[in-house]
């Protein structure tokens, strides 16, 4: 099973938030109605800025896991590496 490693921001280089799912669509669509986790809800972190796919679920924990110990400069630059422009990755998904 297919996992994805995505990152929201609140706004660019604002609140960072990384996440893990299966449904990347579904989960997102969450975030952005609030019911995806209280910290996205209470800090109105709904940009998805970046996106990872992995073919294993486990690699794609393994990733996020990494990546939550990444600082926040190093989160910055891989974001910038591959949307520049901060750009809303949401509307993409469809």
């Amino acid at each position: 099973m297919k996992g994805y490693v995505y990152i929201l921001a609140s706004k660019p280089y604002g609140t960072l938030y990384t996440g893990v799912t299966t449904n990347l669509a579904e989960r997102i669509y969450a975030h952005r109605q609030g019911t995806g986790s209280n910290f996205t809800r209470k800090y109105k972190v709904a940009r998805l800025v970046l996106v990872e796919e992995y073919n294993l679920v486990a690699h794609a924990i393994q990733r996020e896991t990494s990546l939550k110990r990444w600082n926040r400069d190093w989160k910055i630059k891989l974001i910038e590496k591959s949307n520049p422009d901060w750009n809303d990755l949401y509307a993409d998904l469809a």
